[in-house]
């Protein structure tokens, strides 16, 4: 993978156990109807296989800042404090609703870099647009309207705009984006949660999906980066903020040019390694099963130095 020290295959091997780990915890909260529970289970499965790891490992995006969050708050250091010094974002549970209620695409997530290597993003709202490998630069554009980013796209594809599908998050918010796009005659795919997901499934043609639209967390934003830096893609994002509390969230991690429109290396400047692993079936990948004494679970762990996507299966004791 990586001339950095540690920075290797082995590494993306643990961090697919470390999300494996998460994902079974959470799978025994599905359909309980307790999202905290949910993902106060994926949490400390997350933070112990974390700790168990040979890495000098600080948390740059996380369940929130310190005094928001028990555990995984962006800042705490995780890891043995032995090997390469790594960044990490994660979510635990990336679809702690859809888990609750047993819905499809629940995922447990998460993403290495060297150290500086992603953006110490805080937790608040980022705009996005994303689409997937194979264009020229600058096809899209967060400062163009959604008709105009359907149309550059379609153009590019050399097919008419009604080819194009745009998955958008089901938001009160994003009503005149839907609008916009319902009027051009594009396929909106609308989504209930889990905007990691939605960016990834721009990658990927089985997924139909060919562009990503919208505003979601910005620490979501920065995982869906990494996913990209190892498949391929263009992604912009800018944080919003809706009061003087955000607008501090963001100074107290360094960050002073508010109006800031990131791109991909922007948002992910480092090699990466990304992992997901499926709580609940979704379109990206399978859930944890239980058959007889055995739990099955589907990791898919990347990363950007070769480029390479795997689809780990696993059958292990329960």
């Amino acid at each position: 993978m990586s001339k950095i020290a540690g920075f290797n295959t082995a590494l993306a091997l643990e961090a697919a156990l470390v999300t494996e780990k998460a994902a079974i915890a959470a799978y025994h909260m599905v359909g309980r109807g307790d999202e905290k529970a949910a993902d106060q289970a994926a949490v400390d499965a997350m933070r112990t296989g974390l700790n168990a790891m040979n890495i000098q490992g600080r948390i740059v995006i996380g369940e929130g800042e310190r005094d928001e969050a028990p555990m995984l708050y962006i800042g705490e250091e995780v890891g043995t404090g032995k090997g390469p010094a790594i960044d990490i974002a994660l979510d635990p549970l990336e679809g702690t609703t859809l888990t609750a209620k047993a819905m499809a695409n629940a995922l447990a997530v998460m993403a290495f870099a060297p150290k500086g290597g992603l953006l110490y993003a805080p937790d608040v709202y980022m705009e996005k647009i994303a689409i997937g490998p194979g264009f020229a630069p600058g096809i899209v554009d967060l400062d163009t309207s959604p008709a105009d980013n359907v149309r550059a796209l379609a153009k590019a594809k050399d097919v008419g705009v009604d080819k194009i599908t745009v998955c958008v998050m089901d938001r009160a918010r994003h009503a005149k984006i839907i609008g916009e796009l319902r009027d051009l005659n594009c396929r909106v795919y609308l989504i209930t949660d889990g905007d990691v997901q939605g960016v990834i499934n721009t990658t990927d043609p089985s997924t139909g999906v060919d562009m990503y639209i919208g505003s979601g967390g910005a620490p979501e934003g920065v995982l869906a980066a990494a996913a990209l830096r190892c498949i391929g893609g263009q992604m912009q994002g800018r944080l919003t903020f809706r009061n003087d509390d955000e607008v501090g969230r963001a100074r107290r991690v360094g960050i002073d040019d508010l109006d800031a429109k990131y791109d991909l290396m922007g948002l992910a400047s480092g090699p990466t390694i990304f992992s997901a692993t499926g709580v609940t079936a979704g379109s990206l990948l399978d859930g944890v099963r239980y058959e007889g004494n055995f739990v099955h679970t589907e990791t898919l762990v990347m990363s950007s130095t070769d480029n390479s996507v795997n689809r780990l299966r696993s059958k292990r004791p329960a």
